[in-house]
């Protein structure tokens, strides 16, 4: 089957945060929306059965976690990265950033250090930070567009009071696939210092060249042992409105002291009904949708790179690895955070994610979702070009 992403299809007026709240979110209503990481695309037709199949039901009383729900998501880590997980390690939670801080609840007491590699997903920020712990940051070192860990910086600011680090991986909003080598230099670290890890692996999916994510808890039993991995269908099948995400925790210990977490939080193994119908379609039949789609995604990425490339190259943006989202470069341009926010929305007419959003490293960059038909692309890039000549040249 033959799967259509080149349809525009009309999100307005289905009360999208993406699409209906340009006013309050940018100040403008006639805004090209290219921000929040949900795709224009329609999701795969056996989620959409299966949805339908269920609301035909007239009553949505509460739901449990059938059998099949796990096998889904045990053959999909099987399928999609040659990963065995038992159904004894999975814990259901309403969304990723929830469950970051169900474990920070869980694993950490108020004062305690938790590191984050900025620039990064601004929840991990307030996830920390909400529960009276301290962020701890360890910027990823930029070159030439490219990033990589510091590991240095990160062993000189652990003390007795860190215990836990957030990876995000792939990362966002930078596109970048760790390598095996460098999540294994960071994992024994962190098992050096007794350190545990929370994986947002949310976008794991979306990797472009599918043998180079490794699932962190794949590294070895003690790597596992000191794991917590967060995955969902969100991002990959644009379900994220249906709030239904995965923990998966080999050790018992962990998983007893994260699931009393979110069980003071009264959420503990609890999902939207139409969430679980979905992730089960998705993960059992999605797998042909999903390598169409991200055939289309990284053409989509190209031509943004491209286009920069050959008519703005003022501003840059090096291909991702992974996820639909554009990590550009608009330092050439000179102007201020809040400058580069005023030209984007009131000259280009597109809104896009301030890089400062993702803390320190994200000045004078902007986070583009480029998870649209092409023709949408087309229009933003021609009114940025637009904009740029008008003000630049």
């Amino acid at each position: 089957m033959i799967f259509d992403y080149d349809t525009e299809i009309n999100r307005t007026n289905t009360n999208s945060v993406k699409w209906n709240y340009g006013q309050s979110i940018f100040g403008k209503e006639d805004i090209l929306p290219l921000w929040v990481a949900d795709m224009d695309f329609a999701s795969p037709p056996s989620v959409i059965e299966a949805i339908q199949r269920r609301a035909k039901h007239p009553i949505f009383g509460y739901p449990g976690l059938p059998d099949a729900f796990y096998n889904a998501i045990i053959g999909w880590m099987n399928r999609r990265f040659g990963a065995t997980v038992a159904s004894d390690w999975i814990t259901a939670t309403p969304g990723v950033v929830p469950g970051i801080s169900y474990a920070i609840d869980a694993f950490t007491g108020p004062g305690d250090k938790v590191i984050i590699q900025p620039p990064v997903y601004k929840p991990f920020f307030s996830a920390v930070e909400n529960k009276g712990r301290r962020v701890v940051e360890n910027p990823l070192i930029e070159s030439d567009g490219a990033y990589y860990m510091d590991y240095a910086d990160l062993e000189a600011k652990i003390d007795d009071r860190t215990k836990l680090l957030i990876l995000c991986s792939p990362h966002n909003p930078i596109g970048r696939v760790w390598t095996k080598d460098e999540i294994e230099r960071l994992a024994a670290i962190c098992q050096k210092h007794n350190i545990i890890i929370i994986s947002d692996e949310i976008h794991s999916d979306l990797v472009f060249d599918r043998e180079a994510h490794t699932p962190l808890f794949t590294l070895s039993e003690s790597i596992a042992d000191r794991t917590v991995t967060f995955i969902a269908p969100s991002k990959t099948f644009n379900l994220a409105g249906l709030f239904s995400s995965v923990a998966l925790i080999k050790n018992k210990q962990l998983l007893s002291d994260f699931q009393a977490a979110s069980e003071r939080a009264g959420v503990k193994d609890k999902l939207n009904i139409f969430g679980i119908e979905a992730l089960i379609a998705a993960y059992n039949d999605g797998d042909e949708w999903l390598d169409q789609l991200l055939t289309y995604l990284q053409g989509n990425a190209k031509f943004v790179h491209q286009f920069l490339s050959d008519r703005i190259p003022q501003i840059k943006m090096k291909m991702p690895q992974a996820t639909y989202l554009g990590w550009m470069d608009f330092r050439e341009l000179g102007l201020s955070a809040d400058e580069l926010d005023q030209f984007l929305i009131h000259e280009a007419g597109l809104g896009l994610n301030n890089g400062i959003w993702f803390g320190p490293g994200g000045e004078g960059f902007a986070r583009l979702n480029f998870g649209c038909p092409r023709s949408i692309l087309e229009r933003a890039m021609s009114q940025l070009e637009q904009a740029v000549k008008a003000r630049f040249v």
